[in-house]
């Protein structure tokens, strides 16, 4: 009888053992393909494959399984791309871009074994498609303490008498109108208004991702328009650059520009998409599904900011960082508190995504009903200038 049992207990853990197989890729023998607008000279891009080689490095993944495909454009070319790397057998193909994502939905169509995953997306969980994911992370509170910083600096220029107006004025290079622009630049302001009242922010869009001249040319606007402090959603080093040379305070995005711009870079928020990439890849060699729509926040460290650039800071700025950060990853501090900002003078009451009311205990619940940004709204300090 002893035998019989052992005999059945053998026989499950060998069943066991053989789904475990057959559901998971053992670790050595994975392989995961990534599509990038653009390559290293885009601080974004650059975000994405540094996250890769850190994940990389972690999980003990040797080159050959990692293949990363710089400047797809957002076009059929991704599709087509998408397609060749899942048919190497990549277990999961990610591309960086929201211009990418409707051609990463058809490529999860046509290639139903392998997941296909659009960053900054935001129709997965609507398409329904069970190999189509998005992922994000709700850099909006990233940006909001990088708007203490910019705050705190314009209260020591104000008190210094090196305004170059009447009131501390910022601004802002957007590459474009998406709510994922609008939310971040709109964040900034009002983690720069929770310290410096009457600031209000000029906002200048580059119409481009990645355009050195272009973004250089409205980060230079913005300053002949009596911005004191500059900060922006874009690729490249154009607008920190100009700050450089104006010697007008910058913040940053995706990095820090410490080494290029010495004299002016103050700090900047990132997307720390390494974890990503560690869940991902744990989830096909458990032979665990990923999620529909991935988020990440301050808490998991999936928001970050980088090192302050003491040099330029104002006095207590790392303080007043970390303590709105704790209250931000507790639920005390709200970045879209509505007590804090008016759109049209009003004081927003109602907002709906998807159907869902997203206002609601006193603020507006950001990146909650989807990890992509929905935050659309104009709010009362914010001005828009035209690109000439």
């Amino acid at each position: 009888m002893k035998k019989i049992v052992a005999l059945v207990l053998a026989l499950a853990l060998c069943l066991t053992a053989a789904v475990s197989l057959a559901d998971g890729i053992a670790k050595e023998d994975i392989k995961i393909g990534v599509i990038l607008l653009h390559d290293e000279d885009s601080g974004y891009d650059l975000n994405f494959i540094n996250a890769v080689k850190r994940a990389q490095e972690k999980l003990g993944l040797s080159d050959d399984q990692v293949i990363i495909e710089r400047n797809v454009d957002e076009s059929n070319d991704c599709y087509e791309k998408a397609i060749e790397l899942a048919d190497e057998g990549c277990a999961f193909v990610f591309s960086d871009s929201y211009g990418h994502s409707s051609f990463m939905r058809e490529a999860a169509k046509a290639r139903p074994n392998c997941d296909f995953i659009s960053a900054t997306g935001d129709t997965a969980v609507a398409d329904g498609i069970a190999n189509f994911h998005n992922a994000f992370s709700a850099i909006y509170q990233g940006r909001y303490l990088a708007g203490i910083a910019a705050g705190m600096k314009l209260n020591e220029m104000k008190a210094a008498g090196k305004l170059k107006g009447e009131v501390p004025t910022m601004g802002y290079v957007s590459a474009f109108s998406y709510a994922e622009m609008i939310s971040g630049y709109t964040s900034f302001y009002l983690g720069a208004k929770s310290v410096c009242p009457d600031v209000i922010m000029k906002v200048i869009q580059s119409g481009e991702w990645l355009h050195y001249d272009k973004e250089y040319n409205c980060a230079k606007s913005l300053i002949a328009a009596g911005c004191d402090l500059i900060s922006e959603h874009a690729d490249s080093l154009g607008a920190p650059t100009a700050c450089e040379e104006a010697g007008v305070v910058n913040v940053a995005y995706n990095g820090s520009t410490i080494e290029e711009c010495p004299n002016t870079f103050l700090v900047a928020s990132l997307i720390e998409w390494s974890a990503f990439f560690e869940y991902a890849v744990n989830q096909k060699v458990a032979g665990e599904a990923i999620v529909t729509d991935w988020a990440g926040d301050l808490a998991s460290g999936c928001v970050q900011l980088t090192a302050i650039n003491e040099a330029v800071a104002a006095e207590g700025t790392a303080a007043a960082i970390e303590e709105a950060k704790a209250k931000l990853i507790s639920g005390e501090l709200h970045v879209f508190d509505t007590s804090t900002f008016t759109v049209g003078g009003e004081t927003l009451t109602t907002f709906t995504v998807d159907g869902k009311e997203v206002v609601s205990d006193g603020y507006f619940h950001e990146s909650e009903v989807k990890s992509a940004p929905y935050f659309n709204l104009t709010v009362d300090g914010i001005e828009m200038l035209v690109n000439n």
